[in-house]
């Protein structure tokens, strides 16, 4: 029985490839030496990219530094902590308030669909869901009810996802139309300072010319026929 299989195996060999039995089996034979061979050498290049892979993975995994409080600052001082340094902690403030967003550094870092929001204060382009440099600042002026509750719905994903670390501090600029009031005010008592000085001038030059005949004329009529 054994010996039919290998006499069927053999024609059926010859046949479908036309070699010899020998010459089918040595090529199997080297076909399988070479892919052994290969499979070593790609298979070592890619496990040291594993190991790679799982080292750069493990740095990633390396717990974060507590976040650090900074308390008030300026927005220009805010802005060293938009991710240009790694060795910084990522910040962002919405409506004034700090947050640290170093966690999601793959966001609001560099190269994040978020990092232009990372070093600023993005209330009025998170509001308006923008990403225009005119609209990357705190300012909430103009923003409609759909826009503000959008911006509530982001402050709160960031009060209770990162720890705030600060406040941003606000500066209220002087306007022409104070400064021209307070010239206007300061133009009016001085032009009103003249006046009341000419009303109390006389009084305190003597008594007025009109004093002497408010006196004659007071004067009994029989007192005057004595004094001609």
């Amino acid at each position: 029985m054994a010996l039919q299989l290998w006499e069927t195996l053999k024609e059926s060999i010859t046949a479908y490839t036309g070699l010899s039995p020998a010459t089918f089996f040595t090529v199997v034979a080297v076909g399988l030496t070479f892919y052994y061979v290969i499979s070593n050498l790609f298979g070592s290049s890619d496990d040291g990219h594993i190991q790679q892979r799982s080292r750069g993975a493990e740095e990633q995994m390396e717990p974060l530094p507590p976040p650090v409080q900074l308390g008030e600052v300026s927005a220009e001082e805010l802005k060293q902590y938009d991710g240009s340094d790694p060795k910084k902690p990522l910040l962002m403030a919405i409506k004034g308030q700090i947050y640290d967003v170093t966690q999601s550094r793959m966001f609001y870092g560099p190269g994040g669909p978020y990092a232009l929001f990372a070093g600023k204060d993005a209330s009025r382009a998170l509001a308006k869901m923008s990403f225009e440099d005119k609209d990357l600042n705190g300012d909430l002026t103009g923003l409609g009810v759909f826009e503000l509750e959008a911006l509530q719905d982001w402050e709160y994903k960031f009060m209770s996802k990162y720890v705030k670390v600060g406040t941003v501090k606000t500066t209220v600029p002087v306007t022409d139309g104070t400064t021209e009031g307070q010239s206007t005010d300061a133009a009016q008592t001085d032009a009103a300072k003249p006046a009341d000085a000419d009303v109390a001038k006389p009084a305190e030059d003597g008594p007025s010319e009109t004093a002497p005949k408010e006196t004659e004329e007071n004067v009994p009529a029989g007192d005057v026929e004595k004094k001609e």
